[in-house]
């Protein structure tokens, strides 16, 4: 890994472990076919308790896992600071599917694409009886 690659994983990491400091927030979100790999984080920006996250970026990866993926943490890294982010909330896991439900797939319905999470729950991972 190279040091610039190292520099934004630990400023990435920095960022998270520091907790609460004010808003705006950002929130990001690491999404996968299966809990093994993530091929989409999602990063939003809440700038004060009970709005929307505004903006919103996506990044996508097709062969590499997008939590370690040096380009991905560095825009990840630079999205935040150039929205001016306080604090940071990140899941340490893969929460779902990274298709969405009513542009990928119809509302309502399972993803066809990700059979792992089509029974189970995103937050335990534990499967639905």
């Amino acid at each position: 890994m190279t040091f610039k690659a190292q520099w934004y994983r630990d400023k990435f990491a920095k960022h998270c472990g520091k907790g609460f400091c004010g808003y705006p927030v950002a929130t990001v979100a690491f999404y996968g076919p299966d809990d093994t790999r993530a091929t989409k984080v999602s990063v939003g920006i809440v700038a004060h308790e009970g709005a929307d996250a505004e903006p919103l970026e996506r990044w996508f990866c097709k062969t590499a896992d997008a939590r370690t993926d040096p380009e991905i943490i560095e825009a990840i890294v630079r999205f935040i600071e150039q929205h001016g982010a306080r604090s940071v909330a990140a899941i340490d896991r893969i929460i779902g599917c990274p298709h969405e439900e009513g542009t990928d797939y119809p509302e309502g319905e399972k993803c066809p694409r990700c059979l792992f999470w089509a029974n189970r729950d995103r937050w335990s991972g534990e499967i639905f009886k």
